[in-house]
């Protein structure tokens, strides 16, 4: 016989993988590609939301994050994100009347995949649709209801609810664990007030006080490694490093107020003679702030399991 069969003989135990005994018959050759597959069960499903589109008319679907990725399934219609509005995705029919439904899927910057089933209608009854940020809490659910998480390549192995979660807990408990990093100028104050790690993940929590009543408008926060000693004449040789996620990142801090910001980085250690400086720049102002973080500090970030993943 030849090696590209696979004799099945009769008994109580089959050791060929997807293939059930009522589906085995005594003494029966079978191909090698012809096992039978195993059918996806229907809570693997994602269920797709119902769709009609015009030609005369926009339909406008309002996600809870940015729009990353939108798959067409036909070019009998168009889609794409609204002018200055990342999270704002236009939909409608190129072609007048087509009668085959279609469809388009959608993932966003948190992670959430959508689905969704699309015929034509000549007048649309639903135009405008606001979806849901869905955040399973991890035990087991019904997915057909819900949209399924995704992993986002510059995250690595953390997906984005993982993250958006962590930042949440950070930013909820509120704990100043780091006493002696900080600036304060002209009645402003910039401070770290935790570093936190997960997997491939640094956290950084920051909070800018204003106690003045002139409101302190954000230009740019800079974070950049750096040489200790540099001496005079010669080039700064400095390697920025720039957040994957923020958790309420303001660009205001009005009079007598206080704002916090977590910010999630890519993980990174600071060589021996070396150091991470952060620099926070006024617009239209001279109330600039720094502080600087050594690796001995670093390496004392505090495990998110200590965390309330709520």
């Amino acid at each position: 016989m030849k090696s590209a069969k696979l004799f099945i003989v009769t008994s109580l135990t089959i050791l060929v993988t997807g293939l059930s005994a009522q589906n085995v018959k005594p003494n029966q050759c079978y191909d090698a590609f012809d096992i039978v597959p195993k059918e996806i069960s229907n809570d693997r499903v994602i269920r797709p939301y119902s769709l009609e589109v015009s030609f005369d008319k926009t339909v406008h679907i309002i996600f809870p994050d940015a729009v990353l990725y939108i798959d067409l399934g036909s070019a009998d219609i168009i889609a794409g994100k609204a002018d200055a509005a990342q999270n704002v995705l236009r939909v409608k029919a190129a072609v007048r009347d087509f009668k085959n439904e279609t469809n388009f899927s959608v993932i966003t910057q948190a992670g959430n995949f959508y689905a969704f089933n699309v015929k034509y209608a000549s007048d649309p009854k639903k135009l405008n649709f606001e979806m849901k940020n869905f955040i399973h809490s991890g035990e087991v659910v019904n997915r057909q209801d819900n949209t399924l998480e995704v992993y986002l390549t510059e995250l690595g192995n953390t997906s984005p609810k993982t993250m958006n979660l962590i930042m949440k807990s950070i930013y909820i408990e509120n704990k100043r664990k780091v006493k002696h990093i900080g600036s304060k100028h002209f009645g402003v104050q910039y401070i770290l007030k935790s570093m936190y790690s997960h997997s491939n993940m640094l956290y950084f929590h920051t909070e800018i006080k204003n106690s003045t009543h002139v409101i302190y408008d954000i230009d740019f926060i800079t974070f950049k490694i750096i040489d200790k000693k540099v001496a005079k004449r010669t080039a700064i040789q400095e390697t920025i490093i720039k957040p994957v996620r923020t958790y309420n990142f303001v660009t205001q801090v009005k009079g007598k107020a206080v704002e916090r910001t977590v910010l999630a980085f890519e993980k990174f250690t600071i060589p021996d003679d070396k150091q991470l400086e952060v620099e926070l720049f006024e617009k239209n102002g001279g109330r600039h702030q720094s502080f600087v973080i050594e690796n001995a500090e670093l390496v004392k970030a505090k495990g998110i399991d200590k965390l309330n993943m709520e």
